[in-house]
């Protein structure tokens, strides 16, 4: 079956208006921007650089030999000679438009003929391992990208060929593939999910090409036509309010690429749909809350299952930003990530950001922010605080938000910490070598689940040694956390703060992180205060994720002699236990990172476990990164855990160079801890004291007595100098 018109079909489609003449290329470059860019390649270094790019990728294409593999393993040489054969393809579509050198037009034929000659012959891959399978490559995800990218090539072609020679193509490429989507897969095609964006985008962008509005339809309200699926869907569903994509920022990076490439296509070929307006202008929001999530050096923070390493260079983060900035206006930010990037896409948006870029780019610095979770704002949210400017920023980050579908972790109220350009409280991200074929094929490894996932890989308490929602998928999608308040007002002392209590059966937990940047400390520090409350007794676990040399760590001792798992389930069985010790007193550990010592400081109470660990017990395949971690154990029915995370003193190697190695802090103590309110105190080693107190229910005005003295304060937290205590 096809979707092509008979003679009469044809001829009732144009008169109702079905199918309109189109301008060719018209879905991402247009025949005038394509003449600018060539008149303006020497005007602006970072176009000039990216069209040689282009140039240069392709001249080497042309001298080797065009293959067109069988399919083969996800992340094997057939699997990535596909993806190399459609980025070639777009940007010798795309050399087309702006030189009018016909080889490169040759290149593009030759290519989609080749394909042509060997789709309709191919069954399912049989390689997909559960996936939705395409025929080329594993999974229909991967095939829609390929569609996309040859979209756009065949747009930039398509006036170069005979009707015999379209025919060809859309006969026994485009249509097929189109239907193998949306008509076999229809289930996958109308899926509320970045499998389902690309899907619908490469059917609607190469059924503009085609000037099948029927297709183009089917992809932008869904199959049956009426909104329920669909583009239109994609975006009202997969969004919060605010931007914030449900998956996380991993893998909003990758479905930015459909969202912007369809969105411009639809912008470009039905100017009258508004779909950058569309949900009060949603793309837009889109692709900033993306951007804001990066640490300042532009490094997506591995929320879910993410890369540690996935940037801002990224293709789909290139052209969201590219697209934004022409189509919602001129951004600093924008031109600091451009400057990040070193690139422009060849169209007419790269062309007006390459002619505003500066001869030196500015510095990536975004404010404090906070963004909802949920496609209504219900489903908690992603807190992030930030004081500082460019890659001296620190940044802290909380997740209260929802569970994050297939891809997501069980790892509420977590925190990550970044300061002076690198991770210091970090996350694990995915356990995945993306491409990588011995690895699993670059496929998720089994570690993801048993590890990855699981709460204890997170920087936050586990109850029980066991996951939140007991590592139960369902259960963690059907609940979220709960925003209690975000404050960034003032940029001495910001905080953010939540309740997750539906993750574990007769628990309520609070965590509320200030970001504190004034002279009472060196640095910016964290002040951390995470509060549980039960009617039983449980095993509190409070666990921090660390990264380089230990430099002092109170009275623990290393095991020298035997190693043993930490715990049998639950990620715990992946964790060596180097140290153990019981304390009553403060807990401290100091560690060398970079340039810069941190200590964390956490407050004392009776029998407390402080347990060092390490990465890598039952894992025979060396498939986990061997990271350590502190975690501080306490049993008790409700404990509130406070610590302060420090940074302070300087360190190079170079100069032999070493000052402050140890924490300013002499003592931190919890004064009050009640449902309704939580105290505590810090003392430095300089003898000044600082006393925080924090609402647990709301603002207003409050007051409490501590050492015999009264003291007031109104709203939702106090932090002061305090003078002239007398402790008890």
């Amino acid at each position: 079956m096809t979707f092509r018109y008979t003679l009469i079909g044809l001829f009732i489609a144009l008169c109702s208006g079905l199918v309109q003449a189109r301008e060719h290329p018209s879905i991402f470059i247009t025949t005038q921007e394509a003449k600018e860019i060539s008149e303006n390649i020497s005007n602006y270094p970072v176009l000039q650089k990216s069209f040689d790019s282009a140039v240069d990728q392709i001249e080497k294409a042309l001298k080797n030999e065009m293959i067109i593999p069988p399919p083969g393993e996800a992340g094997g040489y057939e699997h990535e000679k596909h993806k190399q054969n459609y980025r070639e393809m777009r940007n010798a579509g795309l050399l087309f438009a702006i030189t009018g050198e016909s080889k490169y037009s040759t290149f593009v034929h030759t290519m989609l003929r080749r394909y042509a000659k060997i789709y309709p012959d191919l069954g399912p891959h049989p390689l997909s391992y559960k996936q939705s399978p395409g025929k080329i490559f594993h999974q229909t995800l991967n095939e829609a990208v390929w569609l996309v990218y040859a979209s756009i090539a065949y747009d930039c072609i398509y006036n170069t060929l005979s009707v015999s020679e379209r025919r060809y193509l859309e006969d026994r490429l485009f249509y097929p593939m189109a239907n193998w989507f949306s008509v076999r897969n229809a289930e996958q095609f109308n899926r509320i999910h970045n499998h389902g964006t690309w899907t619908c985008a490469s059917v609607g962008m190469i059924g503009y090409v085609m000037g099948d509005q029927e297709l183009v339809n089917r992809a932008i309200y869904g199959t049956k036509n009426n909104g329920t699926g669909g583009f239109l869907k994609q975006l009202d569903l997969l969004f919060s309010p605010d931007g914030y994509y449900m998956e996380g920022p991993y893998y909003i990076r990758y479905a930015l690429r459909p969202f912007f490439l369809f969105a411009d296509a639809i912008h470009r070929n039905q100017p009258e749909l508004n779909i950058y307006e569309h949900r009060d202008g949603i793309l837009k929001k889109v692709v900033y809350s993306a951007v804001q999530t990066t640490f300042p050096n532009g490094v997506f923070a591995p929320i879910n299952d993410a890369s540690r390493t996935m940037n801002v260079k990224a293709p789909g983060v290139l052209f969201s930003t590219n697209i934004a900035y022409l189509r919602y206006g001129k951004d600093k930010n924008l031109l600091a990530i451009s400057g990040i990037q070193d690139q422009v896409i060849l169209n007419g948006a790269g062309l007006k950001l390459a002619a505003d870029m500066p001869e030196n780019a500015p510095e990536l610095s975004w404010p404090s922010v906070e963004f909802r979770d949920g496609s209504e704002g219900e489903k908690g949210g992603l807190g992030i605080l930030r004081t500082g400017e460019g890659l001296a920023q620190t940044m802290l980050l909380m997740k209260y938000g929802s569970h994050g579908l297939g891809h997501g972790h069980f790892d509420k109220l977590q925190i990550l910490l970044f300061d002076q350009g690198q991770e210091v409280l970090p996350d694990y991200g995915f356990a995945r070598f993306i491409n990588t074929e011995p690895k699993f094929g670059g496929r998720y490894l089994p570690e993801n689940d048993s590890y990855a996932k699981q709460t204890i890989a997170h920087n936050t308490v586990v109850v029980n040694q066991k996951s939140q929602n007991n590592g139960n998928r369902k259960k963690a999608d059907a609940s979220w956390a709960e925003r209690h308040f975000f404050d960034a007002s003032d940029p001495s002392i910001q905080v953010v703060s939540a309740y997750a209590n539906q993750q574990y059966e007769g628990v309520k937990q609070q965590r509320t992180s200030f970001l504190i940047n004034n002279d009472a400390f060196e640095h910016p520090v964290v002040i951390d205060l995470f509060r549980l409350e039960s009617e039983n007794v449980n095993e509190y676990d409070y666990t921090l994720h660390f990264r380089g040399q230990v430099i002092t760590s109170s009275d623990i001792k290393a095991e020298t002699k035997q190693l043993q798992p930490l715990g049998g389930t639950h990620g715990y069985q992946h964790i060596w236990k180097t140290a153990e010790h019981q304390t009553d007193s403060l807990v401290q550990l100091t560690w060398l990172q970079g340039n810069r010592y941190y200590t964390t400081t956490v407050a004392a109470s009776p029998s407390t476990k402080v347990i060092m660990g390490r990465t890598g017990a039952n894992d025979p395949n060396f498939n986990l990164y061997q990271e350590p971690m502190m975690v501080v154990r306490r049993n008790a029915t409700s404990h509130l855990f406070v610590s302060v995370i420090e940074p302070h003193g300087f360190f190079n190697e170079a100069g032999e160079v070493s000052r402050n190695a140890l924490s300013s802090i002499a003592d931190l103590r919890v004064l009050i801890t009640t449902a309704e309110m939580s105290v505590v105190e810090i003392t430095k080693k300089d003898g000044k004291t600082y006393r925080l107190a924090l609402s647990n229910v709301g603002s207003g005005n409050h007051s409490y007595s501590v050492y015999g003295a009264e003291s007031k304060w109104q709203g939702q937290f106090d932090f002061e100098e305090v003078k002239n205590t007398s402790k008890q």
